[in-house]
């Protein structure tokens, strides 16, 4: 395994895509800490920011044969990451979602009184609103824009004449001041507003 640390990145693809077990050992020693570090920006939770980049790496074995990179390792695998973070989001939202849909059946599976879940979430929307309404003011419009009005980052941006990276350290500043006052996760938070 000797040499493989002087190996390009584009060498290292090459090997993995011939199953090259050292090739990838060297791909996860390079990129592991680096990938670990966008995760953790995006979660705040690092045990499952541990687990996202462990799926990144076990699906760029998977998918080894047919790799495509067309930037960097980097680039491609922080991407992943991303992505990865997405759809484990996605499925705590769709959760959420379900045990909404529960609401009204009297009493869940488990013994919950669904009429109380359904005050706990309608206190719980009261006070995010009222959280909403205490952003400061263009935090506040740009994260009404995006989560009432549906608008994109770049209409946004062009509509108050600010750049795509403000408008979303906006919204990513008002998810976070939410989820710390409330003290919920970010996919309830997300389910919540579409409420």
């Amino acid at each position: 395994m000797t040499g493989y640390g002087s190996l390009s990145e584009q060498e290292l693809v090459v090997l993995l895509r011939a199953h090259d077990h050292a090739a990838f050992t060297e791909i996860y020693k390079r990129f592991w800490d680096k990938i670990y570090v966008v995760a953790t920006h995006r979660l705040d939770d690092n045990l499952e920011a541990e687990e996202v980049v462990q799926d990144v790496f076990f699906s760029l074995w998977k998918r080894r044969e047919g790799l495509a990179i067309q930037h960097s390792l980097n680039t491609y695998l922080s991407a992943a990451v991303k992505y990865q973070i997405i759809n484990r989001q996605t499925r705590q939202y769709r959760k959420a979602a379900e045990i909404s849909s529960h609401i009204g059946a009297g009493m869940l599976d488990d013994g919950v009184d669904s009429t109380q879940l359904w005050f706990s979430e309608k206190e719980l929307k009261q006070q995010l609103d009222h959280y909403i309404d205490k952003l400061p003011e263009k935090c506040r419009i740009i994260f009404k824009m995006s989560r009432e009005s549906y608008k994109s980052n770049a209409e946004i941006a062009r509509e108050l004449g600010v750049s795509e990276k403000n408008v979303e350290a906006h919204i990513t500043r008002a998810i976070n001041t939410l989820k710390n006052k409330l003290e919920i996760s970010i996919p309830l938070i997300l389910y919540l507003l579409k409420k």
